[in-house]
């Protein structure tokens, strides 16, 4: 998978994460893939040594509340997040370029696994045909029927992996924009209007087959 954060982002945008509310690492953690609309999950190696380095320079303090370590930011992380605040906005625009660019990775992996999959239905389906005459035609029936759930079952596959590639691609570009205070009000009804058309019109289709 390609680089996700340029040398030294990822401090800073823990930085910014924790000047919104305090949290513990698993919050991080979740926090982080929620930007990248799931695409991208840091590991615990990859975040608690930034914590430990923010805390050693006096930037975040932590305390223990059960079994949870939380992490708050301090004056001096708030004053180094407003001294750099043209390199987060900055970082905020790599954070998108790299969403998009994880997002087209996980697609080509999809596509790949669905060039496979198509491939050896096509050569099962040449296998049937030459077995054909020995086949009992009781036998011949319940083969077509199980290849056309499995026709079936594929196209379904597909149908719910370009839905999640909307989702999050959607998803994405709505948090970049609102984190920016570019949202429109009316956005939400256009939405809504938009996927209840493309709902009754899909059942349409399904209905007429």
């Amino acid at each position: 998978m390609s680089p996700v954060f340029g040398h030294g982002s990822l401090r800073l945008y823990l930085l910014s994460l924790l000047a919104e509310r305090p949290m513990h690492g698993y919050e991080l953690i979740q926090a982080l893939s929620d930007r990248f609309g799931g695409t991208y999950t840091p590991s615990a190696g990859t975040i608690y040594p930034r914590l430990a380095k923010l805390e050693e320079e006096g930037l975040v303090v932590k305390t223990v509340d059960g079994r949870k370590t939380v992490y708050t930011i301090t004056d001096a992380g708030r004053a180094e997040l407003a001294a750099r605040e043209h390199e987060l906005d900055a970082i905020e625009d790599e954070v998108t370029d790299s969403v998009r660019r994880l997002a087209d990775e996980v697609r080509a992996g999809v596509d790949d696994a669905m060039r496979t999959l198509r491939a050896e239905l096509a050569s099962a389906a040449r296998e049937a045909k030459r077995t054909a005459s020995k086949v009992d035609p009781r036998q011949e029936v319940k083969d077509a029927a199980r290849d056309a759930r499995a026709a079936a079952n594929t196209a379904a596959r597909e149908a719910e992996l370009a839905i999640n590639d909307f989702r999050q691609e959607l998803r994405t570009e709505l948090r970049h924009r609102a984190a920016r205070g570019a949202l429109p009000a009316d956005i939400v009804p256009l939405i809504t209007d938009e996927l209840t058309r493309v709902r009754r019109l899909v059942i349409q289709t399904l209905d007429r087959r």
